[in-house]
């Protein structure tokens, strides 16, 4: 029971803490799921990628993997109640009075600040991908490619990320097949 609360408590921290969605929220997921033994830097990584290609939203998906890892089924609950109440609750609170103040210049500019934020956030986690990911030219060449095929072309992600199964397939097995000789 107290691992559950200690899950709910640490998505619900990371969900009242944090502004502008999944990616905002990778550093912040890095730092208290690792402190906490929940999740490795590599897990992370490799959930974060699987729930970006799920139906739904990248945290939530994010925080029902963790859960489940840790404690099953009731894990994934009590993980994902954390991460989505926090908007819940806000949500409620703001929605019957924020048009009285959405017109008042310091709640302008303080949203202003929230996504220059953000965007600073969102940037450091794109930085920290890249370092993490990218090992050697053909690495550096596939995520340029599958930059160029997304916002250049605009062919959906979906693709994208088939295409890098499948490739990847046949790529580690030359490898294996090289390393087995």
């Amino acid at each position: 029971m107290k691992t559950l609360l200690d899950l709910f408590m640490t998505f619900f921290k990371i969900g009242a803490l944090t502004f502008g969605g999944g990616l905002a929220m990778l550093p912040m997921l890095e730092r208290e799921l690792s402190k906490k033994g929940y999740a490795s830097e590599k897990e992370l990584l490799d959930y974060y990628s699987i729930g970006q290609c799920t139906p739904g939203i990248i945290a939530v998906n994010t925080a029902t993997f963790v859960g489940y890892k840790t404690k099953g089924i009731i894990g994934a609950i009590a993980s994902t109640l954390g991460i989505v109440s926090p908007s819940i609750i806000i949500i409620l609170a703001i929605a019957s009075f924020i048009k009285n103040f959405l017109y008042i210049k310091w709640v302008m500019y303080a949203l202003s600040g929230v996504k220059v934020s953000v965007c600073a956030m969102v940037l450091e986690v794109f930085i920290n991908f890249c370092r993490k990911n990218i090992k050697d030219r053909l690495t550096l060449f596939l995520c340029i490619l599958a930059f160029i095929l997304n916002f250049i072309i605009d062919i959906s992600p979906a693709y994208i990320i088939f295409a890098s199964l499948v490739f990847s397939f046949f790529y580690t097995k030359k490898i294996w097949r090289k390393e087995k000789k």
